[in-house]
């Protein structure tokens, strides 16, 4: 098989990729020679060969119902890799972002939740924000407060300023002073760890405090996973539904169906961004088959990653395979970039 297309074959493969991502119809040679006859110059009856071959060569579909093709995974691929052209994101899209993107008064959680639907909107595909993974965050404090006689709440905060709140099952009402002084030492040996290394270690660090009489720390040891999770996804936030489920893709009931359960199950989501999961700067896009998960085979997914203080979440957006890459990829990269500059110690100062 050959390893590299030639000019023409590449130019009417970015050409056939762009109308098909924008009709949404299968595209034949008669369409490709029309539409672009002044920059390709080609008969019918040439595109089609070359068309022949592309599909050959893997990078083509025929659907056995028309007469046009459609890119496959691999097609796809090859565009995004070696022939698409970046767009930059409008003006008027980075002043919606930006001005969504305004923490006066707003939470960090309500920040993201708005972000998700700002993102859904504009790109027209279902957009995921997932929390900030609190288990790569360095430890700042712990504090212990009893909510009731048999209720203890842990309250644990990292140097990001983000704050996760546990509630435990005690035996017993704990005196004030006990408590406030087993969180000063638990402070004192878990300062500057970071909360992953606190869930692997904790045991080591604290089984030799001497006269702990509250039962905690054995408690702590035998909850350490409840209390330090490695759970990578605290929250996601989902947006976009509503633009999604009209795209072309979804007009077949039981197409439809398979984008709403998907939108139900945030277990899937969770997966999907844990396996794409991007560097800082950087956006990845799974095409079909290049999702592990075989419920995503029909989509595409671009994700890229925020950060707040030393800590990072992530963003993405999910859709069919033909969406708009050129507009999309940029678009995640600087509503994640946006984020980032927002919880930035610069922007706080």
């Amino acid at each position: 098989m050959k390893q590299e297309l030639n000019e023409r074959e590449k130019t009417v493969l970015r050409y056939l990729v762009h109308d098909f991502i924008e009709t949404a119809t299968p595209i034949g040679s008669r369409y490709i020679s029309k539409r672009h006859e002044d920059v390709l110059g080609l008969s019918s009856a040439s595109i089609r060969n070359v068309l022949s071959d592309l599909e050959y060569l893997g990078y083509l579909n025929h659907p056995h119902t028309s007469a046009g093709r459609v890119p496959t995974d691999l097609g796809y691929r090859f565009y995004l890799d070696k022939l698409m052209e970046i767009e930059v994101v409008s003006s008027s899209d980075r002043k919606k972002i930006k001005k969504n993107l305004d923490p006066s008064g707003i939470e960090t959680d309500e920040i993201l939740r708005e972000t998700s639907k700002i993102l859904g909107k504009i790109s027209r595909q279902l957009c995921v924000v997932a929390g900030p993974q609190i288990s790569s965050g360095s430890f700042e404090k712990m504090e212990l407060v009893q909510v009731t006689s048999n209720r203890l709440m842990v309250i644990l905060s990292v140097k990001s300023g983000l704050v996760r709140t546990i509630l435990m099952e005690i035996y017993s009402e704990i005196p004030r002073e006990k408590l406030d002084e087993l969180a000063r030492t638990l402070n004192e040996r878990l300062n500057g760890l970071t909360i992953s290394e606190i869930r692997e270690t904790f045991r080591e660090r604290v089984q030799d405090v001497s006269g702990e009489e509250t039962g905690l720390i054995r408690l702590f040891i035998d909850s350490v996973d409840k209390l330090f999770s490695g759970t990578k996804v605290e929250k996601i936030h989902i947006g976009g539904a509503e633009n999604v489920v009209l795209q072309p893709e979804f007009v077949n009931p039981k197409d439809l169906r398979g984008v709403i359960e998907l939108i139900n199950d945030e277990d899937i989501i969770i997966h999907v961004l844990e396996k794409n999961e991007a560097l800082p700067e950087e956006v990845r896009v799974a095409i079909g088959k290049e999702n592990k998960e075989g419920k995503l085979e029909p989509y595409s997914v671009i994700t890229s990653t925020y950060s707040i203080g030393d800590v990072t979440g992530s963003i993405g957006v999910i859709g069919p395979k033909r969406m708009a890459y050129a507009k999309m990829i940029p678009l995640v990269n600087f509503v994640a970039k946006s984020i980032s500059e927002l919880f930035s110690p610069s922007q706080k100062a």
